[in-house]
């Protein structure tokens, strides 16, 4: 079988499929696979997130630009006749300290886009050892919480990443700070983040995702006060769960798949 987002394979799905070789998940995510099931059932896993790091990458990228220099804002007050320069001096990226939590494909591809900023990139991973390299350092959360000026999140949904960046993550940085989510939704609480921005621990976020999102990311819980709050805010960047979903990432994700399925049971 082979998935989007939008189907789920959980345990009942997997006692009922007998013939099942293996899910292929059109994406990086795995979270809509109950994972640990399919293996114990000895079911094949695969997914295809080099085919959407260089979209995520660049996404990242444009929107922390947009952001610093209040791109949005001005470009709405230019088409309304208001022509405010001083008022929206904006800053550079060169000189900044970024640090990435989870340094796989998507964290790599983040860092080696922000190589030509001239900024120091940190990275923290905790399911890998010696993963530093020409484009990020090796760093601990401590390091991240005393060096940081922008926070990027390329951590998978899981267990351990629900809330990842919530209150007590957000006051253990010693500077104000960026956010950057171009993850998953709920890897970040925003009603935290918006209680942050207010209190001046947090100077912007750009969110691709949110924790309101349904489970095929297609639908968008509105009606409630913390997301009214975040709409109301012109200190964050929003964008639909689109920073994956290029043109050219759409063929990349299947075109990944394909071979790594192939080379599994046809080589």
């Amino acid at each position: 079988i082979v998935i989007r987002s939008k189907f789920k394979v959980d345990r009942s799905f997997l006692n009922a499929a007998t013939s099942l070789k293996f899910i292929a998940r059109a994406g990086a995510g795995m979270e809509n696979i109950d994972s640990a099931y399919a293996l114990e059932k000895g079911i094949k896993l695969f997914n295809s997130p080099e085919g959407n790091r260089t979209a995520v990458a660049e996404h990242a990228v444009g929107m922390i630009l947009s952001l610093l220099n209040h791109l949005k804002r001005v470009d709405n007050e230019v088409r309304r006749g208001i022509w405010l320069r001083a008022e929206n001096r904006g800053r550079e990226l060169k000189g900044k300290t970024v640090a990435i939590i989870g340094y796989g494909n998507m964290g790599r591809a983040f860092a080696k886009r922000l190589s030509g900023f001239q900024v120091k990139v940190i990275a923290y991973d905790k399911y890998k050892e010696n993963y530093g390299d020409e484009f990020a350092a090796e760093s601990s959360w401590e390091e991240i919480y005393k060096e940081a000026d922008i926070l990027s999140l390329h951590v998978p949904q899981a267990a351990d990443t629900l809330n990842l960046v919530d209150k007590e993550c957000l006051d253990s940085f010693k500077k104000p700070i960026y956010v950057i989510n171009t993850a998953r939704g709920k890897n970040l609480n925003v009603a935290d983040l918006l209680d942050a921005i207010d209190e001046g621990r947090v100077e912007g976020a750009c969110l691709d995702v949110l924790e309101f999102e349904g489970s095929s990311f297609e639908q968008l819980e509105q009606n409630n006060s913390v997301f009214k709050r975040l709409i109301a805010s012109d200190r964050v960047l929003l964008s639909p769960h689109i920073a994956g979903w290029t043109h050219e990432s759409n063929y990349k994700l299947s075109n990944f798949l394909f071979k790594k399925i192939e080379a599994h049971f046809l080589s």
